[in-house]
């Protein structure tokens, strides 16, 4: 019997690793090809599989092309501004928001909860013929400013977020801040704002990689790509219709990486513990 549990015991160990390795590969394999071909010249490209490496590590050429040719330095500048922008008003406007309906009672408070269940429920592309009609008369088509303010009435999830953090707060600190002669902004600034720091690290990693990944609304509202180049729509300058050139495009994916991949390492603490007590408390 010990036997049979020893043998069960390896093959579910066996399998287990097995199966962590084999999604492990199939995660990384397509950034590894990215990567070989971002370093091939277009004769290795046309000429060779998507895993034969290039015949030369040190070729920057494809990078300093797709740096030039997309327009990726305005991209960036473009991509930065709408983020810190985005992610700052939603922070603010959100945090108050989720602050007003946990806090207090008042008629309608169930209503608006429910109309903002109803619209995380809609999907985002039936919505697309109203909203861009509204952009239009708004004269938003083609402004960085009408964008952001577009992209922050979209953030229903964090909200949720943040009421969910709310309710683990006791109420005790509010009437404790009251008795002492605090208004509501200052209890809501000076005391519940820095506990919500885990949530917000949540809710600003969910929305900023939503914002900068953005390919749809950027490129459906932003259409001078000259003016309003973004990250995610500056990449679509090497395809065409005779032909795409792969080559330059998985250059210019690892260039957008980049910031991402640095911004990972200099805060993973800050985010996996944000991310982890953002689950903990919800």
């Amino acid at each position: 019997m010990n036997i049979l549990m020893y043998i069960k015991k390896i093959i579910l160990t066996v399998f287990k690793y097995f199966t962590l390795i084999l999604f492990s590969f199939i995660s990384v394999l397509p950034v590894v090809s990215c990567l070989i071909t971002a370093f091939k010249t277009d004769k290795e490209y046309n000429s060779t599989n998507v895993m034969t490496l290039p015949s030369s590590w040190l070729n920057f050429e494809n990078f300093s092309s797709a740096f030039k040719q997309a327009n990726m330095g305005r991209a960036f500048i473009n991509s930065t501004i709408i983020l810190i922008c985005v992610l700052v008003i939603s922070t603010i406007i959100g945090t108050q928001l989720a602050y007003v309906l946990n806090r207090f009672s008042f008629t309608g408070n169930t209503l608006i909860r429910n109309l903002f269940l109803f619209a995380s429920l809609l999907p985002g592309v039936a919505m697309q013929i109203s909203v861009y009609e509204i952009m239009t008369k708004l004269n938003f088509i083609n402004s960085i400013p009408g964008y952001i303010i577009m992209i922050c009435g979209t953030d229903v999830i964090s909200i949720y977020i943040y009421i969910q953090f709310f309710e683990n707060i006791d109420k005790s600190l509010d009437e404790s801040a009251i008795m002492d002669g605090a208004n509501y902004f200052s209890i809501f600034y000076k005391i519940l704002f820095p506990l919500l720091k885990p949530a917000i690290v949540t809710s600003c990693i969910l929305k900023g990689v939503g914002t900068y990944n953005e390919y749809y609304g950027a490129s459906l509202y932003l259409q001078d790509k000259k003016l309003y180049p973004t990250v995610a729509t500056s990449l679509y300058t090497f395809v065409g219709p005779l032909g795409s050139k792969y080559n330059l495009i998985c250059a210019g994916l690892i260039i957008s990486i980049l910031p991402a991949l640095i911004v990972f390492i200099s805060c993973q603490k800050q985010i996996y513990s944000g991310l982890t007590a953002g689950a903990v408390k919800g």
